[in-house]
């Protein structure tokens, strides 16, 4: 048996060692008996050091537009936290200004440090508890202490400089549940390891149908959907009303040629008045279009590129 060597000696030792090995079974048989009773989920848990790097079970896109490709810098000697990515500009494409996109769906918190630290900066929390954060943003769609329902593609701010920052790049984390730091972060199956600098290339967002923003999102959380038209396979244009204050909104969803801009519209035309139109080459949506109609009827519509739906006058409540 491991652990315990054979005994070759006189009789009387001989005694003593059966009944060691029978003490040694003894509280073997109680163990594994306190074991059957132990819940579940005791019984199989696993000790981790509080320091441990846990590898994240989400898995997570690049933070930037469908297509976009820019390098994934997790620099060492001097980096805070270590392990963090800074994003920076990659063959001529500058990384200043351009769109911030969750990696991974969550609940998104908002927050400025000012000219310190993080400065503008975002943390998402996702639905296994591990967080990602993305720091030194120009800009953010929410203020300081709010909190937003994410999905991965959502946009959640633009790339700046602000904060303890010299230039213009996104600093970005991934965290266990825990708050430890991954210092070997996947981004759209590319791990980079401390002291790598790899060129990734965005698929956040692409193909099909997977827009990354929803009517409610261009809108506001006030209103409802309660209308929709398919531009057969190039988008959706919607309705949306504010029960609240009686305001209507349309805006119209690409499908395709996401991160692209192309030819998008939306209009509203409440009965009797005239008729609000958003159009041009867009990324992803054309709105949000809002007019005040209570009780009035309203005509309303969008087209992605040669595709268009015009409605009758109808929602007249």
């Amino acid at each position: 048996m491991s652990g315990i060597s054979p005994i070759h000696s006189s009789p009387t030792r001989r005694r003593t060692a059966r009944r060691l090995m029978a003490r040694h079974w003894a509280l073997a048989a109680l163990a594994a008996f306190t074991l059957a009773a132990t819940p579940a989920a005791t019984a199989t848990a696993s000790v981790v050091a509080p320091d441990a790097v846990v590898p994240l079970a989400t898995a997570h896109r690049s933070p930037f537009s469908c297509g976009k490709t820019f390098y994934a810098n997790n620099w060492s000697g001097g980096h805070n936290p270590s392990g963090s990515i800074d994003w920076q500009s990659y063959d001529g494409d500058a990384v200043g200004g351009e769109n911030v996109r969750a990696t991974a769906a969550g609940t998104a918190t908002f927050d400025d440090e000012g000219s310190t630290s993080y400065g503008k900066w975002v943390q998402i929390v996702h639905s296994d508890g591990t967080r990602t954060r993305y720091a030194h943003l120009a800009t953010m769609v929410r203020a300081p202490g709010q909190t937003m329902s994410v999905s991965r593609g959502t946009v959640i701010g633009t790339v700046g400089s602000t904060g303890g920052s010299s230039a213009p790049h996104l600093h970005y984390e991934q965290r266990s549940s825990s708050g430890v730091v991954d210092t070997s972060p996947t981004v759209d199956g590319v791990t980079v390891s401390l002291g790598q600098k790899k060129a990734v290339t965005s698929t956040n967002g692409c193909g099909g149908s997977s827009n990354p923003y929803t009517p409610q999102e261009v809108c506001g959380s006030a209103f409802s959907v309660i209308d929709s038209a398919a531009l057969g396979s190039v988008g959706r244009t919607y309705l949306l009303y504010n029960a609240s204050n009686g305001n209507n909104c349309v805006v119209t969803l690409k499908s395709t040629n996401l991160g692209t801009p192309t030819a998008v519209s939306a209009f509203l035309e409440p009965q009797g008045a005239s008729r609000t139109t958003d159009s041009g080459n867009f990324s992803y949506y054309a709105g949000p279009v809002k007019r005040s109609a209570p009780g009035t009827c309203v005509k309303w519509g969008g087209s992605v590129g040669g595709t268009a739906y015009t409605s009758p006058f109808e929602h007249c409540g």
